[in-house]
């Protein structure tokens, strides 16, 4: 007999919550404490690289309010201080004052020497953090406490450029191995105290934090790729923050423990433009006039995301205003072409989509094979662009609070994520223009002016803007819905 999908999913949920009993048990110095409760955050993605903060396990160490930048960025992208206190340019140079008082979870004192050594660090990395991509950047000391930042170009961005995760600023210890290790050399309100792996991380209260003494006394950090089982992390009781709660489990969850947050993330399609079928841009433009989203959004979402109009989407409310008609290729026929879409199991809607866009492919002639599995075991072989699609979700301004960095790292020749192995000298131009631009309308025009020419090529193909889903338990105090998934549990986060 075959069981309702609700009751499957019930049933999947409380498996699930079996087997997380026990995984958040407190491993930390300070225990609970009659100030409050450790919090326990189960995260959608184990960390790829370490840890290491020029990567995108940044995002990780800065959700945790471990490692800080000198800047960061307010609600409408405005870079704010941090670790500097205020910053003037000069042509090509823009000089950083540092804030006083601020010491590493060693105990080192924040330099001017410090800072310049974690910028150089990033900015000689191979690979670079992609907030650098297409930027030369050097950084000088200007005594004890500024700091000089250079770029080979007049770059209106650089302090948004430095509120990347990725340039997060650690003490000399983390840079003594061939890894960059962050282990005790933050400088935010939770020390990281211990890594497990891929499977946990545990960070304790620092209580010499110069932004005040942290309400929680630590954080609890497991690592959960199964969407279903950080479901049941929140509907048990298991933990206290979940990330990315999948849209198949969100009606099993009480509406009150969960929040949508509006992501600058878009679900696209990228066709590779150097080798197979997808070379040729007609067969490309097959490819778009076959994709129905809203079928999409409305089935595998249950209407928990926005068909897209572009790369960029409604959390930047501007674009939509500046776009105008975009020319492609003419379609052709398929005529049984035979392709390999990839893509990962960590977004858990992700294998939904990619089986839509098998049918819908097949539909229009195409013979349509999948390759899913975790992302990091995929990520290598979709950049070295060994399929002929890939669907990835992908966030458009998770660096600077600006889409021309996401634009240029995916789409420029020499992009450090060109996933579509895009070469395209329209499109370069274009994107240079966009980088080179004054901050404000000018800006914004030259940004919409290189998604058209992007998009006019069909490498990409922007099918939804996602909606994220954080489920917060019933005593968690002010965590952070943030839609660039830079903050999570801050120094006034708690659990009652």
């Amino acid at each position: 007999m075959r069981l309702p999908a609700r009751l499957v999913s019930l049933t999947a949920l409380t498996a699930a919550s079996a087997l997380l009993t026990g995984c958040f048990a407190t491993t930390g110095t300070d225990g609970d404490t009659a100030e409050g409760k450790r919090i326990r955050v189960a995260h959608m993605q184990p960390p790829r690289s370490g840890l290491s903060p020029l990567s995108d396990d940044a995002f990780k160490l800065s959700r945790w309010s471990t490692a800080e930048t000198l800047v960061k960025l307010d609600a409408d992208g405005n870079a704010v201080p941090a670790l500097a206190t205020e910053w003037e340019q000069s042509g090509r140079s823009w000089t950083f004052t540092l804030r006083d008082g601020v010491t590493f979870h060693d105990g080192t004192e924040l330099t001017a020497q410090a800072v310049v050594n974690s910028l150089t660090k990033a900015a000689s990395a191979s690979p670079k953090p992609r907030i650098l991509d297409g930027v030369e950047l050097t950084a000088k000391a200007a005594g004890d406490d500024r700091v000089t930042v250079t770029t080979a170009a007049e770059d209106p961005l650089v302090p948004q450029r430095l509120s990347s995760p990725q340039l997060s600023i650690l003490a000399a210890k983390a840079y003594q191995g061939k890894t960059v290790n962050p282990i005790g050399a933050g400088t935010g309100p939770f020390e990281l105290t211990k890594v497990n792996g891929t499977t946990s991380a545990t960070l304790d209260r620092y209580d010499a934090y110069w932004g005040g003494k942290a309400k929680a006394p630590g954080i609890d950090v497991k690592f959960v790729p199964d969407g279903t089982a950080r479901a049941a992390a929140l509907r048990s009781g298991e933990a206290d923050i979940v990330e990315a709660i999948p849209v198949s489990q969100a009606a099993l969850l009480d509406e009150e423990l969960i929040t949508e947050v509006p992501m600058p993330r878009t679900n696209t399609l990228y066709l590779n433009t150097d080798k197979g079928v997808f070379k040729d841009a007609s067969l490309r433009a097959a490819v778009r006039e076959a994709i129905d989203a809203e079928s999409i959004v409305n089935g595998v979402y249950e209407s928990r995301a926005d068909v897209a109009e572009g790369l960029l989407g409604p959390a930047l409310p501007w674009a939509a205003g500046l776009r105008s008609d975009v020319r492609r290729a003419k379609a052709k026929k398929a005529d049984g072409q035979s392709v390999t879409i990839g893509t990962f199991t960590d977004r858990a809607e992700l294998p939904e989509v990619a089986a839509a866009l098998q049918q819908q492919l097949q539909k229009a002639g195409f013979k349509v094979k999948l390759d899913v599995r975790e992302y990091a075991n995929i990520e290598s072989d979709a950049l070295a662009g060994e399929f002929d699609a890939f669907i990835l979700s992908r966030a458009t301004v998770l660096d600077s609070g600006d889409p021309a960095a996401y634009l240029y790292s995916d789409f420029a020749s020499d992009g450090s994520f060109n996933i579509a192995q895009l070469a395209d000298p329209t499109v370069d131009k274009a994107l240079k223009k966009a980088g080179e631009t004054e901050v404000g309308d000018a800006r914004r025009k030259a940004i919409i002016e290189a998604e058209a020419a992007v998009l006019g090529t069909d490498a990409a193909i922007p099918m939804l803007h996602e909606r994220v889903i954080q489920g917060d338990a019933a005593g968690v105090v002010d965590a952070a819905h943030d839609p660039r998934e830079r903050e999570l549990v801050t120094v006034d986060t708690y659990v009652k």
